[in-house]
């Protein structure tokens, strides 16, 4: 009987060295594995783009469309001994530019001291959120995408560092802690043939996981300072800079914070996250958001559902702010307001090895003014919105 794959266990074996996942006493120097989805989707609503996250610079509406969706992925890990290899990846997504070109997603060394420690150097996938390392590995989720709501502001897949990783025993289950440090690689857009340079951005950061039986926790802070403006002049046609100063978002920090549970145990599995999303600029709200999944495994099928929730918090102007740059802050804000839910159910059919088709439907509930996660809205969003998805996930 075919199982789906554990997103953990599954982000694990691309990373680990090919001699650790190899039964030969010799195993070869140099492995290649792949993965993709080929994706289909559509919405109901014509007045806002849905994306699957923040790095896609225009979304689908009414017409069935494979742009949000579909990845393809190829990977090479070369050993040089049993400690030490290197890890090359590239991936074609849709991405900031409106285009498919392929990006170096990972390319790094990596030792292993012992069985406990280990150290990784180059680009580095980003580990913001539980699961965020492997939400473009289709085949590794259980769902079509990631809950948007709880990923979608994400725009970080991988950064220019290093990372230093520790496992010890503790009780009856493991400990492993992470911290790394670095710089962002990467451009986010902002409007169509517009984009904010995120590259240099200085980025730090770790988790906490405790594994023991069918449960695993992770506790996580991620903080990041911006080395370049947003480009919110360009995009509103005025110096809004000028008129509030304090939208300014260069040399600020965002501070991202998450708690994470996952519970797997013989054919069910359960999800819950929350995250906290903290900006010291007032160019963004501050935000909340969590999501729970629910699946049961029956034969080849895995029918999900779940619910996921965000809500930002609007900023309180002082009542002696001039007019002209109370209403300047006003029109920023409403672009990364964010107070909607959406309930989503599906199935996946793992019919073949290495090949999963999955097929769900979202319905979001949100306010009119709740656009941060959507582009393009006009003035007829009413914050609701169905979306039918369906997707082909492979590895080799």
């Amino acid at each position: 009987m075919l199982q789906p794959v554990h997103p953990l266990l599954f982000a694990l074996a691309l990373a680990l060295p090919i001699g650790v996942a190899a039964e030969d006493k010799d195993p070869p120097r140099l492995g290649i594995k792949g993965f993709g989805t080929l994706g289909l989707a559509r919405s109901d609503d014509s007045d806002a783009g849905f994306v699957r996250d923040l790095s896609q610079p225009r979304g689908l509406t009414t017409h069935w469309s494979g742009k949000i969706d579909s990845v393809l992925g190829v990977q090479a890990n070369y050993r040089f001994g049993e400690r030490t290899e290197a890890v090359l990846q590239a991936v074609s997504r849709y991405r900031y530019d409106n285009g498919f070109g392929p990006e170096i997603t990972w390319a790094f060394l990596r030792h292993d001291f012992s069985p406990e420690w280990s150290l990784r150097a180059g680009r580095i996938g980003t580990e913001f959120f539980m699961l965020s390392d492997s939400r473009l590995v289709g085949y590794a989720n259980l769902t079509v995408r990631p809950p948007v709501e709880f990923y979608g502001p994400l725009v970080f897949s991988y950064f220019d560092g290093l990372d230093l990783a520790a496992t010890t025993q503790l009780g009856s289950g493991l400990l492993r802690g992470k911290l790394f440090a670095g710089h962002a690689a990467e451009r986010a857009p902002v409007a169509p043939g517009l984009s904010w340079n995120l590259q240099g951005s200085r980025m730090f950061g770790g988790h906490v996981d405790y594994l023991s039986g069918p449960w695993q926790v992770r506790l996580g802070h991620t903080a990041i300072r911006f080395s370049h403006e947003m480009p919110i002049n360009e995009f509103a046609g005025i110096d809004v800079l000028g008129l509030a100063p304090q939208l300014a978002a260069q040399g600020t920090w965002s501070h991202y914070d998450s708690l994470g549970v996952v519970y797997e145990q013989g054919a069910l599995q359960i999800q819950g996250m929350v995250n906290r999303i903290h900006n010291e600029t007032d160019q963004y709200e501050d935000s909340w958001a969590g999501y729970l999944i629910g699946a049961y495994r029956l034969g080849n099928f895995t029918p999900y559902t779940g619910y996921s929730q965000t809500r930002s918090s609007p900023l309180s102007l002082p009542a002696e702010m001039p007019a002209a740059q109370a209403a300047v802050i006003r029109y920023a804000l409403s672009y990364s307001h964010s107070d909607q839910r959406t309930i989503f159910v599906g199935t996946r059919w793992d019919f073949a090895q290495n090949l999963a088709l999955k097929a769900q439907v979202d319905r979001t509930h949100g306010q009119p003014d709740s656009r941060f996660l959507f582009r393009e809205t006009t003035s007829g969003w009413d914050g609701r919105m169905t979306v039918f998805s369906l997707a082909l996930d492979f590895v080799f």
